[in-house]
């Protein structure tokens, strides 16, 4: 019997999609040629955040003197710390198998490709070829690590995040090569335990060039007082891996002065590339843009029952996002009426110390956009319990449209700000005014007060400043 959707790819775009799916009554299939959870959940987002809370408790016990408690001989057990990661991913990968049998859906290992008539040809690991057919077909086969033309990933000395999460010993030094969310995550990891870490970002801004400049610049500031060379504005002319390690040849945009960089390992951090290669789309005459599948704001490609969400379209390529198109996606393949994504209140969080969160217009895009702006900005030196646990790191800024309040954006770093940033996307979502959430009364003393103080900082009511 015919399944009502096949789904290619169980990252949390997939497997969301097919729990969705199976709650609206469909009967389905996820294909899957590697570890259930995709990416997400095996190599990227949940094993990195083990590695990151692994550097976190080690800066704790370093600074331990700091909240009046003496440790003596702390040391980064790099093995220990690689295996806990290992550990969370595993258990949590074993989770949405739990859940594909909860919800009854079918599980088909190997690897998936489209084939004319709505069908999927699977490849198992012994190379036997099998076809599924369905009424309707989603992609989601996500994104690898994107391979810059002068530094090939050879997976020893030039590595991609993969690589970074079960390196066999600690480097002593490391490039890392591109400053976004991936980059500095990495460098703060391995610069955290000891490594000699150099940051090397193509974009004039530095550090995550994609956020609002005044997050860039304080983290740059943070991230020199860590011990860490960020270079900004600077190529990678070559790396050269004759020898014990590496030679890092780069060369600053501005100025064109080169300088050679020596280190152990340099790992690979400039961005993703869509999954989307040996699928079937060139035989079904699916449209793609640079490698990316065009489809309608329901994920509808121009081949009618294919569908793509995730990593292989022009969205974000964040899980949420992924699990968000997934949701969407499958509720109007059944009948119902969702309202599509609104792309400019997605937010996006990055977990190195201090974390990163923002959602809508940066200062500089809402300028350029054409708004008259308020702009509040509430530092964390500012507050009680940023001072109290030890973390007056950083601040939260928000901008308004100055003639209707509307909020336009918000921009944290600090501590425990990926967890703050929820409340302004929601409020966003409900088109709040800054005086709204001026009056919405804060719990004290908690790091969220910094949100209704830099609304009041932008409208002159500021209390605490």
């Amino acid at each position: 019997m015919a399944h009502d959707l096949i789904i290619i790819g169980s990252g949390p775009g997939g497997y969301v999609a097919a729990i969705r799916a199976s709650q609206l009554g469909m009967k389905v299939a996820i294909v899957e040629r590697e570890n259930l959870g995709g990416i997400c959940l095996n190599w990227g987002c949940i094993p990195t955040k083990a590695l990151l809370k692994s550097a976190q408790v080690f800066e704790y016990i370093n600074h331990a003197e700091d909240y009046g408690i003496k440790i003596k001989g702390a040391e980064a057990d790099f093995g220990g710390m690689i295996g806990r990661s290992r550990s969370v991913a595993d258990g949590m990968s074993k989770g949405v198998n739990f859940l594909m049998r909860k919800n009854k859906i079918e599980v088909i290992e190997g690897n998936g490709k489209l084939v004319r008539g709505k069908k999927v040809e699977v490849t198992d690991a012994d190379g036997k070829k099998k076809t599924y057919e369905a009424k309707n077909i989603i992609v989601a086969t996500g994104a690898r690590a994107k391979a810059l033309p002068n530094m090939p990933i050879d997976e020893k000395k030039i590595i991609g995040y993969r690589q970074a999460m079960t390196l066999p010993t600690q480097p002593k030094s490391m490039v890392v090569v591109g400053a976004g969310a991936i980059g500095v995550e990495f460098a703060y990891f391995y610069a955290s335990i000891g490594t000699e870490v150099t940051i090397v970002e193509y974009m004039e801004q530095g550090l995550v060039p994609r956020e609002d400049a005044d997050i860039s610049k304080e983290l740059g500031k943070i991230y020199k007082k860590k011990g860490m060379k960020v270079l900004g504005n600077t190529s990678v002319e070559s790396v050269d891996t004759k020898g014990k390690g590496c030679t890092v040849k780069v060369k600053n945009r501005k100025t064109g002065k080169e300088e050679e960089i020596k280190c152990d390992i340099v790992l690979s951090a400039a961005g993703v590339a869509p999954n989307t290669e040996n699928i079937g789309l060139e035989e079904l005459g699916i449209e793609t843009d640079r490698g990316l599948i065009k489809t309608d704001e329901y994920y509808q490609t121009n081949v009618p029952g294919i569908y793509a969400i995730g990593d292989v379209t022009k969205g974000q390529a964040l899980a949420h996002v992924a699990s968000a198109e997934g949701i969407t996606c499958v509720e109007k393949m059944a009948g119902h009426n969702p309202e599509p994504i609104d792309y400019d209140n997605v937010p996006g969080c990055t977990y190195c110390v201090p974390e990163i969160a923002s959602v809508g217009y940066t200062e500089a895009a809402a300028k350029e956009a054409g708004y008259e702006l308020k702009v509040g900005k509430f530092p964390f030196t500012a507050s009680g319990k940023a001072k109290a646990a030890g973390v007056p790191e950083g601040f939260v800024k928000v901008i308004f449209d100055a003639k209707y309040g509307e909020l336009l954006g918000a921009h944290m770093i600090g501590a425990n700000v990926t967890e703050m940033i929820a409340e302004i996307v929601a409020a966003r979502k409900l088109e709040t005014t800054g005086h709204e959430i001026i009056k919405a009364i804060h719990p004290h003393p908690t790091m969220s007060e910094a949100v209704m103080e830099a609304a009041a900082a932008a409208y002159g009511e500021v209390i605490h400043l």
